[in-house]
């Protein structure tokens, strides 16, 4: 929920600075800008609560805590190729096929009850998904507006 909070409070906030200072409205812009922010938000949770997230992961991946971190970092550099123009839509290509592939893991945990924060078995459960496959499916279509298109 909090990085849904953060798109859209971000994007709300980067639609009136921007018309604000370019005197028309820049949607694509304003989209990658509260991307990016959130993408940020996101990573820091991969660097803070590294345990809980190792624990989405199925057993048969190896070297949890370094995927972890290096998910944390693929945010980090993708939040900053949205706003390159040179790397833009390759940024945008890349952060679809990320999302694309870190759904697995959040169904895997929504099966095993995985708290990320708290690094227990106690988390909601797959009624989460409920929540988090759309949430998915808005990031990747966000992405593909405010990138590609």
């Amino acid at each position: 929920m909090k990085p849904l909070v953060i798109l859209l409070s971000c994007f709300i906030i980067a639609v009136v600075i921007l018309k604000s200072v370019k005197k028309e409205y820049d949607f694509p812009l304003s989209g990658r800008l509260s991307m990016s922010v959130m993408l940020l938000f996101t990573a820091i949770g991969h660097f803070l609560y590294t345990e809980g997230m190792a624990m989405m992961l199925p057993e048969f991946i190896p070297f949890k805590r370094e995927t972890v971190y290096l998910t944390g970092f693929i945010e980090i550099a993708a939040a900053i190729g949205l706003l390159l123009p040179n790397f833009r839509i390759i940024t945008g290509w890349l952060l679809i096929v990320f999302f694309i592939m870190i759904l697995p893991a959040n169904i895997y945990a929504a099966v095993k009850h995985v708290d990320y924060q708290k690094a227990t078995y106690q988390g909601r459960g797959t009624a989460y998904l409920f929540f988090r496959v759309p949430l998915q499916l808005i990031f990747i279509i966000w992405t593909y507006m405010s990138t590609i298109r």
